[in-house]
């Protein structure tokens, strides 16, 4: 991308070269004069500075969420579904800038930057239903002439911190709903990728301003994650904090916000595999496997990191996968013809190196790849994805490495291929490949995947907004995005209406004087 090119997509996302970080509705502001640098994962180049908050500019956003809220939730769920409608279209207008600067911020590819800003519009698309179904149940009540309901309220402001990976998609499947739900957000983005967050805000906020929408319901907050991310965990004003990361991250978030009995959503680390039987259609396994692995640089919490493939097929399957491999494209991801770009940053590219190495070291084999690619563009994140056959009790296969590494290795009987798949601290999606109503059956059965999504001749990547999307073990519990994850966002209340006028105790108690 030129200066040129890149300039004129700056102005039509109203980014700048310098800009504060903070927005709670109203203009842009920061205190700190802590800048932070932005700069492409591809080229090395700086992108734009942005000035971090500190303690100030963070209470001064959370008073006016909270304020928001007193005004947010009297809006009818309808008019607040109308609203978000209203993003989606402009989301759709910004489609292909947006989509752009995801893959010039972040490094996925052109056509997966798009694809992550059409899953921001499914998710409003979604959103905007539920603000005529957020229902619940009447409920029949054993004492006569009483009725029994529950309902569900607006819950207050919800802390959302994402990743870097999507750094514009996690984000949406939060807001959307919980901006129906009748809850203002706060939204802290990864500060690898605050131009995605900064442009996200500006669409969201002309929309708001054209409606009259009060400050505060949308918010963005870029600091440092002891400035800010340590104060939102902790800060009792935020009744839910919905948090995408590493399993160590997680775990932080959970007992800080448990101990003040706060509420969380916890999208954490995946360690996800293809079981590819040998009753399997080849092609549809290869092309899903071959997706999962290298689509995103393997930057997906659900990108596919083990493959467990029957001894029959193994040998065929394996030299397929490598033909495949050999053919992939790797450099700068505004190029059409690019299939996977750079890793984030040169830290990923050291745990890259640092994992195939304990993969060797561990009794693993490389079958393909393992190597970091003579800079690029002067900038060392460029490398090869890996296959590398290994066992799967290897400690490092037991871990989650944010890179294209494909572990794979073989089995004989299908309670093997379970035990293998299942026998991995994280749960987060699975699949297998099969033709066998059997296998297909028992693996998304009580005895089959022990993770939140299982499929059958689907990969592990690629989720669609309609399912709940979070998975079980160190993954963390938590569901986002489609299904009844809107309960989440909302408090729950169970009403009993006397309409009879006399009184009667449950159970049969009697107690009269």
């Amino acid at each position: 991308m030129t200066r040129r090119e890149r300039n004129e997509l700056f102005k039509s996302l109203g980014l700048k070269s310098r800009m504060p970080g903070t927005n709670c509705g109203g203009e842009w502001f920061a205190t700190s004069g802590d800048l932070l640098e932005v700069r492409s994962p591809a080229t090395g180049e700086l992108l734009a500075e942005v000035e971090q908050a500190n303690e100030e500019d963070y209470n001064k956003l959370i008073e006016q969420a909270e304020r928001a809220f007193h005004i947010w939730r009297t809006v009818p769920a309808p008019q607040r579904g109308e609203i978000v409608r209203q993003i989606a279209v402009a989301l759709r207008e910004k489609k292909e800038a947006l989509g752009r600067l995801v893959s010039l911020e972040m490094g996925k590819i052109l056509t997966e930057g798009q694809g992550e800003v059409q899953e921001m519009i499914d998710i409003c698309d979604f959103a905007v239903g539920l603000g005529r179904t957020l229902s619940g149940p009447t409920l029949q009540s054993e004492r006569p002439r009483h009725r029994m309901m529950e309902q569900w309220h607006p819950l207050g402001p919800v802390g959302v911190i994402t990743a870097f990976n999507f750094p514009t998609a996690v984000w949406s499947w939060n807001s959307a709903l919980a901006w129906v739900c009748g809850d203002p957000v706060v939204w802290k983005p990864s500060s690898k990728t605050p131009l995605c967050a900064i442009a996200c805000q500006n669409i969201t906020l002309e929309v708001l301003r054209a409606n009259g929408i009060a400050e505060g319901i949308s918010s963005v907050i870029i600091g440092r994650g002891a400035t800010v991310g340590e104060r939102m965990v902790a800060d009792e004003r935020l009744p839910l904090i919905s948090a995408t990361g590493s399993t160590r991250m997680g775990r932080r978030i959970g007992q800080v916000v448990g101990a003040r009995l706060g509420r969380t959503i916890l999208e954490l680390g995946g360690n996800n595999a293809l079981i590819i039987s040998d009753k399997a259609d080849m092609r549809g396994a290869l092309a899903s496997s071959f997706f999962g692995a290298v689509g995103t640089a393997g930057q997906r919490c659900t990108s596919t990191r083990r493959l467990i493939i029957h001894e029959n097929i193994y040998d065929n399957f394996i030299s397929k996968l490598i033909a495949n491999y050999k053919k992939v494209r790797i450099g700068d991801p505004l190029d059409p013809k690019t299939l996977m770009g750079p890793l984030i940053d040169e830290q990923a590219v050291t745990d890259y190196e640092q994992a195939i190495k304990a993969a060797k070291e561990q009794g693993g084999k490389v079958l393909y790849g393992g190597k970091v690619l003579k800079p690029l563009f002067g900038r060392r994140t460029f490398v090869q994805p890996a296959i590398v056959e290994i066992n799967n009790d290897a400690e490092i296969v037991q871990t989650e490495t944010f890179a294209p590494i494909l572990y794979v290795m073989k089995y004989r009987k299908f309670e093997e291929a379970l035990a293998m798949h299942n026998g991995v601290p994280q749960g987060l999606s699975s699949g297998i490949f099969t033709d066998s109503f059997s296998e297909a059956e028992r693996f998304i059965a009580y005895e089959g995947s022990d993770c939140g999504i299982a499929n059958v001749n689907v990969g592990t990547s690629g989720a669609e907004i309609g399912g709940a999307f979070g998975g079980e073990k160190e993954t963390g519990g938590g569901r986002e995005s489609g299904s009844d994850s809107w309960k989440a966002y909302m408090r729950r209340q169970t009403n009993t209406i006397n309409w009879g006028g006399e009184v009667h105790l449950a159970q049969g108690v009697r107690f009269e004087s």
